[in-house]
């Protein structure tokens, strides 16, 4: 079996969707006119350093992560067994299982960008070498209340996300707990927990003008590493805006089904590094 698997923030890179754009110039005008500026310039050159800005890199990543799926299916012509995203690419997920086309999804993604954008005065960290158990210990002795675990990324690489001012503080208390690293992370909110709660709110509202096809692929979701139920696609895009990434249980689940391998549509490689030490 085979599950494609679509990277989130953080995978953008100058250049991206080079080898791409020129084939496919009616979704790129479609993009272009739903962003209002010019996405391959974005990508290729990005005059104004905007591509790794969260209302920016959003809407580039699924536009090259979707890009590339496409190509991907011109050149086999058949679909995946699964399919599963790691955050922001959960919107790709969806998309490659016909639950929207792209225009959707890109409007989609363009407000979601732009209501985590917003949010301010929380920060994230990867913890590299610890696992569950000791994070939450750490966290709970040492009082750090604001922070929740935002992405299980591997049994060993878990991101943290709170507070600002308590993400500075609790890495020092890492460090001498044993983290091999401790990685702050280039973002303004407290991605993935309680503290989005304002954004899950306007987002269920946006969301809730939408209408969802039926889903031609099983699509594992981040919040519950379970594959979407049709009637939950709403609530579970809402609810991924506060809910940790659990992506170790999504790839144990996928692994669980039989002989599965996985290929990473999008640029780079992280997930397959995660998916090898998740193995």
């Amino acid at each position: 079996m085979m599950t494609y698997v679509f990277p989130g923030q953080g995978s953008q890179k100058k250049g991206m969707g080079a080898d791409l754009f020129d084939d496919f110039r009616d979704y790129l005008d479609q993009a272009d006119d739903v962003l209002g500026y010019s996405l391959k310039e974005l990508c290729l050159e990005d005059p104004g350093e905007q591509l790794d800005q969260t209302q920016y890199t959003q809407p580039a990543l699924y536009i090259v992560n979707a890009l590339t799926y496409l190509k991907k299916f011109q050149e086999s012509g058949t679909k995946p067994d699964y399919l599963a995203g790691h955050s922001l690419g959960e919107y790709c997920a969806l998309f490659a299982a016909d639950a929207f086309d792209f225009e959707t999804g890109l409007k989609l993604v363009q407000k979601r960008g732009e209501l985590m954008s917003r949010a301010s005065g929380g920060g994230m960290a990867a913890v590299i070498g610890l696992d569950e158990n000791t994070i939450n210990t750490v966290l709970r002795d040492n009082g750090l209340d604001s922070i929740s675990i935002a992405n299980f990324n591997s049994p060993q690489q878990i991101v943290i996300s709170g507070l600002r001012d308590e993400i500075s503080r609790a890495q020092g208390i890492f460090e001498k707990t044993g983290a091999q690293m401790y990685i702050p992370l280039n973002v303004s909110g407290a991605f993935h927990t309680p503290h989005m709660e304002p954004a899950r709110k306007d987002c269920e509202e946006f969301l809730a003008a939408f209408q969802f096809s039926p889903l031609s692929v099983p699509v594992v979701s981040n919040a519950h590493a379970r594959p979407y139920e049709q009637a939950d696609i709403r609530k579970n895009l809402a609810e991924q805006m506060t809910s940790p990434v659990k992506w170790t249980e999504s790839i144990e689940y996928l692994l669980g089904r039989g002989d599965m391998s996985f290929e990473e549509l999008g640029p780079g490689r992280v997930l397959t590094g995660l998916i090898r030490k998740i193995k």
